[in-house]
């Protein structure tokens, strides 16, 4: 039913202070983002390294859906966010075992749909479940032009090998001389 852990998403009061902190110190790499002006917040997705997403969430004016949240604190782990790849059948296992959820949303197109379990229900944690093609909400230089799957490139006596991964982006592998040869002769008797 679920693919992998895609993102934690922070709900922080001040998005530029937390940007200090996210972009400044720690690197991060903007991908898609987009307002919700009914709920009052922004969302942005962030990549650290080859395959690990954030998403931070921010309030945008008062009466947003986020000041509850925020109420006495400045930031904090909101929800996790599970990938499946049918969200009908995540919704036919929770139901068969009970798990009520709330939420459930199909967006226009197709390029998200969701759903979501209470704390209450998930151990304290808010949980969404959604179906989507990961790579669609990742910056450019995180992932591979359309076609491409993986990419060799010599950084002196060693080889980057990279591949792009299922849950959207890249992994990437150094290998030394040998071991470069070594994979290049187990591709050739595999033919």
């Amino acid at each position: 039913m679920i693919s992998r852990i895609d993102h934690v998403s922070i709900a922080v009061r001040d998005y530029e202070k937390a940007m200090r902190f996210f972009r400044d110190v720690l690197g991060v790499v903007q991908g898609a983002a987009a307002e919700d002006p009914g709920m009052k917040y922004v969302w942005r997705i962030f990549s650290l390294g080859d395959l690990t997403r954030l998403e931070i969430l921010n309030p945008t004016g008062e009466g947003s859906f986020l000041d509850g949240f925020l109420k006495n604190r400045d930031g904090g782990v909101h929800h996790l966010t599970l990938q499946t790849l049918d969200i009908q059948k995540a919704r036919e296992v929770l139901e068969d075992n009970a798990i009520p959820y709330f939420g459930y949303n199909e967006y226009p197109g197709g390029v998200w749909k969701e759903l979501f379990i209470h704390p209450r229900d998930a151990f304290g944690v808010l949980i969404q479940i959604a179906e989507f093609t990961p790579d669609d909400w990742l910056a450019d230089s995180m992932k591979f032009p359309k076609g491409r799957r993986w990419s060799v490139e010599k950084n002196g006596s060693s080889v980057s090998l990279s591949f792009a991964h299922p849950g959207g982006g890249k992994a990437t592998v150094e290998l030394s001389a040998a071991e470069a040869k070594r994979l290049a002769e187990d591709l050739a008797k595999a033919r």
